[in-house]
């Protein structure tokens, strides 16, 4: 007995001596630089072992002195060259150097004195690394501070290489040249900051350090000595840059870019708790659209794709996605089952669910998962649908603009069971006194749903509420649409903390004569409307026009959003095609000011989160290349 104890030990003792071993040879594979919270610089990192050997030659002294070539390099301090915005060099090369992968960022501040409207169309820099390697690319972003502020540019970018000198360190020094469709900057200071950086070789890429004038920060460090670079554009006399006859607005009073996209995706974002932003983009790597985040980490707005659909069954993306009561998302697809439309073929459609991946995800790139929690059947089936707001029980509810009984759209409510979810039609509309076609759907603090339709008593929409009783639902016109001065075709419905109801619509002037909307016959004026709670039902009332805001042909409001405080804000456009005018602004309709204007029509979402911040999504105008076709999601702090 004794014997086999031994026995047992010793082997115990055996593997344990090789488990020990295994794992001390895995980590002397990992480089050390990986296994520290901040990185080496290229000096330190060049005295380690393990990445020496990799070096042309040992270090030869702690301070070597500039060699004539690297003094000779083509970066250099001095007259602007005529395609040069600011020169922060010269290169240095034998001094040192900073990380720009593995997850670090190197920020350096540099100065547009050439005035507003500074076109940026590329960069060169001094990379530090192993003989060899070639740098294939680099995410670039240009911002308001460093590693962060507001986001003028972000872009994974290519690289030329050129000029490799080899220093005393044993690496080689070279001049890293990209070109790119950059921002527009007006006079004043921005930072460069170069993160990513990839090579075939997944080797450590530096930063060359020198004495130049500007600033500079690591994000694990902080403050550390100025880098060598040239930033490459040209100026203009112009303060904007058109897209067709779009006139986009600026950076301005707290209106800031935060992610630009070249893709559909105007379709809103949706806020979590924590205040990251959600939202659906048209494209991605399979084509039908993907979901994606942009969430804040250490004062920089990090754009993630999160899911991307399939087409067929799985579905394309339809509209944005709303953020569910245990903080994952839910939205609409056009998959599921293949027997709806009018030729009986197309999609019904489907509700999906979207949550995080596994727990044990090395990277954030892994891809969440889509489950669809209903698919819609033909006939009097809410087919078409999407889900609009969750009540505090934990049920969805949604619209259909083509389905119900009669065909003309129908409320409907998806309640979670162990087995799945149900779902019920609570409503279907007649086209006809009780509307038809609704357009917006929420909850209200007494837990009925208010929401608004195309069609009314009078044709022209309603707004409308649903009360549960009795096991069904009871629908109450609150309101129907005349055409005359109060509007048409509501839309956008929100409610305040006191109860009343916020919407807008709009007046046409061609309607009678004189002008029932103010200005001109014939012109379309935006009206937001209220409707306030009393003994005797709802009052109607038009609180703000936009007539005279712009001058257009139609002005309308597109989008209302009512902030933790009970301000309200709108979205406003407007087209003249005639004249070819168009006409943009964000307005606080409380106070009655115009918080961002432009000569674009491209406000057509916003929503406010819990600090009273306002975000949006626009198909046009985003600030990251001068032809201003893509779009971008923007943020304004009032």
């Amino acid at each position: 007995m004794h014997s086999q104890a031994r026995l047992l030990s010793s082997l115990f003792r055996t593997v344990s001596f090789a488990v020990i071993a295994a794992l001390v040879m895995m980590l002397a594979t990992v480089p050390a630089w990986t296994q520290n919270s901040v990185p080496p610089t290229a000096v330190q990192a060049a005295r380690m072992p393990e990445f020496a050997a990799r070096l042309a030659h040992p270090v030869k002294r702690p301070s070597p002195p500039i060699s004539p070539a690297l003094a000779s390099a083509k970066m250099h301090r001095g007259p602007l060259d005529s395609n040069d915005i600011y020169d922060n060099g010269p290169t240095n090369g034998n001094t040192d150097a900073w990380t720009i992968n593995f997850g670090f960022i190197t920020s350096d501040s540099f100065n547009v004195s050439q005035g507003n409207n500074t076109s940026i169309t590329g960069m060169s820099f001094a990379a530090w690394m192993a003989p060899g390697d070639v740098l294939d690319s680099a995410e670039v972003s240009i911002t308001s501070s460093e590693n962060g502020g507001t986001s003028y540019f972000d872009q994974i970018v290519s690289f030329t290489q050129s000029g490799c000198i080899g220093n005393e360190f044993g690496y080689n020094v070279c001049t890293e040249t990209a070109s790119f469709n950059g921002p527009a900057l007006n006079s004043g200071t921005y930072w460069l900051n170069l993160q990513n950086a990839s090579s075939a070789a997944g080797d450590p890429m530096y930063w060359d350090e020198n004495s130049g004038p500007s600033q500079a920060s690591q994000n694990d460090v902080g403050t550390i000595p100025s880098e060598s670079f040239t930033i490459l554009g040209s100026s203009s006399s112009t303060t904007t840059t058109s897209s067709g006859n779009y006139s986009c607005p600026r950076p301005q009073n707290g209106f800031h870019d935060l992610r630009d996209f070249n893709a559909p995706g105007d379709s809103g974002v949706a806020i979590d708790s924590d205040g990251n932003l959600y939202g659906a983009l048209g494209g991605g790597g399979y084509g039908p659209g993907v979901i994606y985040e942009l969430a804040q980490r250490a004062g920089r707005w990090l754009f993630t794709s999160l899911y991307g659909f399939r087409g067929g069954s799985n579905g394309n993306v339809q509209g944005g996605v709303i953020v569910g009561p245990e903080g994952v998302l839910y939205g609409a697809a056009d998959g599921g089952i293949p027997n709806c439309g009018t030729n009986g073929t197309s999609y019904c459609g489907l509700i999906y669910k979207m949550t995080p991946g596994p727990a044990a995800c090395p990277t954030a790139l892994c891809s969440w998962n889509e489950t669809p929690i209903y698919q819609f059947t033909s006939g009097t089936d809410a087919w078409g649908g999407s889900p609009s707001a969750f009540d505090s029980a934990g049920n969805l509810y949604g619209i259909s603009q083509p389905g119900g009984a009669y065909g003309a759209g129908a409320v409907f409510e998806l309640t979670p069971s162990q087995g799945g979810w149900t779902e019920t039609i609570i409503y279907s509309f007649t086209g006809e006194n009780d509307g038809g076609y609704p357009t917006s759907l929420l909850v209200g603090h007494d837990g009925n749903l208010y929401g608004t339709a195309d069609d009314g008593g009078y044709g022209f929409g309603l707004v409308f509420q649903l009360v549960s009783s009795g096991g069904g639902w009871t629908e109450n016109v609150l309101y129907s649409f005349t055409g005359a001065s109060d509007g048409e075709v509501p839309g956008g419905l929100n409610q305040d903390r006191f109860g009343n109801l916020w919407g807008f619509s709009w007046c046409q002037n061609w309607e009678t004569w004189p002008p029932q909307c103010g200005g001109y016959y014939g012109e379309v004026y935006g009206l937001i409307f209220s409707l306030q709670p009393s003994a005797s039902g709802w009052e109607f009332n038009v609180a703000f026009t936009s007539s005279g805001l712009c001058d257009g042909y139609m002005n309308v409001f597109n989008a209302l959003t009512v902030d933790a405080a009970g301000n309200l804000y709108a979205a406003e456009g407007g087209d003249d095609y005639y004249y070819s005018m168009h006409c943009g602004n964000i307005l606080d309709v409380t106070t009655r000011t115009t918080l961002v204007g432009g000569n674009a029509n491209i406000f057509g979402n916003i929503t406010s989160d819990a600090k009273g911040k306002l975000y949006g999504t626009t198909g046009t105008c985003g600030f990251g290349t001068p032809q201003r076709t893509d779009g971008m999601i923007w943020q304004y702090s009032p």
